[in-house]
């Protein structure tokens, strides 16, 4: 059976999908922000209920328990960002380095616009309560098979040296940034998206470097490859609980 073109963490047209826009994002963003300063155990439903300007017993209406407002959560800032990345410019982009670059930036932006975004995701992604484990881990391993054949369709791929698998440079990608942040956590250090899209450049010249034909390693196109905007304070996670 093939993938399918969405994996979907909850059902979109329960009570929180049927949710007027303003009251769904009202109670999605109380939900990053609680859910990225503490960890899952340790959110308050209470709290997000509060932010939100609803009573908890309205919130359990909405989604049945913790766990569904969780993924609710997640799929929300799945949704933002598939919003906010896969613009017009995006699907212009024909060079595979050159559009994870500008996927990167445009995250970036999303982590602004959402300050606690990114507290949340790295909480996501190594998920550990057993109320969401399986599911989320499952859920966001996934998704990798869905994102690249979802948003690579304009690549050119004939830039790749034979004998290059691109699938296998995404996934090269997706495993140095991880172990990136997998050190940083490990070291209760901050989680800095400037210094991770320095990183990410970086890695990505090496990789265009081993992975494309001689011919096509002329200037880059594309975006602009500069880290722009640079902040401290919110825009980096303090990995300490």
């Amino acid at each position: 059976m093939s993938e399918p073109d969405v994996l979907t963490l909850c059902q979109k047209q329960d009570a929180f999908g049927r949710l007027p826009k303003e009251r769904r994002e009202a109670i999605a963003q109380a939900s990053i922000e609680t859910f990225g300063r503490n960890d899952y155990k340790g959110a308050s439903t209470d709290d997000i209920a509060r932010a939100a300007g609803i009573s908890k017993g309205l919130l359990f209406f909405y989604c049945k328990s913790k766990r569904q407002l969780y993924l609710h959560t997640l799929e929300y800032l799945y949704d933002k960002a598939i919003e906010i990345v896969a613009d017009d410019d995006f699907w212009e982009i024909d060079d595979f380095f050159e559009l994870m670059i500008y996927a990167a930036q445009r995250k970036m932006a999303m982590m602004r616009r959402f300050p606690w975004a990114l507290s949340f995701c790295i909480r996501a992604f190594y998920p550990e309560h057993r109320d969401i484990k399986d599911n989320v881990s499952n859920w966001t391993w996934r998704q990798t098979d869905v994102v690249f054949k979802r948003f690579f369709a304009n690549v050119d791929w004939g830039k790749f040296r034979d004998g290059v698998d691109a699938r296998h440079v995404f996934d090269m990608l997706i495993w140095l940034t991880d172990g990136w942040v997998h050190q940083r956590r490990a070291t209760h250090g901050v989680v800095d998206v400037d210094v991770l899209m320095r990183e990410f450049l970086t890695w990505c010249d090496m990789l265009r470097a081993w992975a494309y034909k001689p011919e096509c390693l002329g200037e880059a196109r594309g975006g602009p490859r500069t880290v722009a905007g640079a902040h401290g304070g919110t825009d980096g996670e303090e990995t300490s609980s």
